[in-house]
């Protein structure tokens, strides 16, 4: 399904981000037992894994977050379901998702959080969500989010986001 729904906000700080990971993760709630693929683009150190960590903390996940990026992937259990949150930037082709079983991973009750989903085009799912960081040159610590709704879900969840 092709939309053109968008959504931006500015995040004027790390606590900003915080608040901001905090209303996505209620937004997202509901259509994580769904499954839930989320894209998360952005320059390198720009806060894709941050954000990620933010939402983990929203959640009520309490342990350690760290980036996938040697790993690929992390898979935290919670109430809700699985959060696997994948970093493809050291990926070589989108053929090594399949030798990671990265299908495996995907479907329901989990949401699907993609760092660098460039890397991955052609052998990943759709995105529901495309969200992009940007960081804002006259202060270091803000940041500029644009998500995009590429499925009705993403649109669900951008509806529910706008509502805040």
């Amino acid at each position: 399904m092709q939309t053109s729904q968008v959504l931006e906000r500015q995040l004027s700080s790390e606590a900003a981000t915080t608040d901001f990971a905090v209303q996505f993760a209620q937004a997202i709630t509901p259509f994580v037992a769904q499954g839930l693929m989320v894209y998360l683009s952005g320059e390198l150190g720009v806060g894709k894994t941050f954000l990620t960590r933010q939402l983990l903390r929203a959640f009520g996940y309490k342990g350690v977050v760290k980036s996938p990026t040697y790993g690929l992937v992390e898979v935290y259990g919670l109430p809700i379901g699985n959060i696997c949150h994948f970093d493809l930037y050291r990926l070589n082709t989108s053929e090594e998702l399949e030798d990671l079983g990265f299908r495996d991973y995907c479907g329901m009750g989990c949401c699907c959080l993609v760092e660098w989903p460039s890397r991955g085009l052609g052998a990943l799912p759709a995105a529901d969500l495309a969200l992009i960081l940007r960081s804002v040159t006259e202060k270091p610590t803000a940041r500029t989010v644009t998500l995009t709704a590429a499925s009705m879900v993403g649109e669900r969840v951008l509806l529910q986001l706008k509502n805040k």
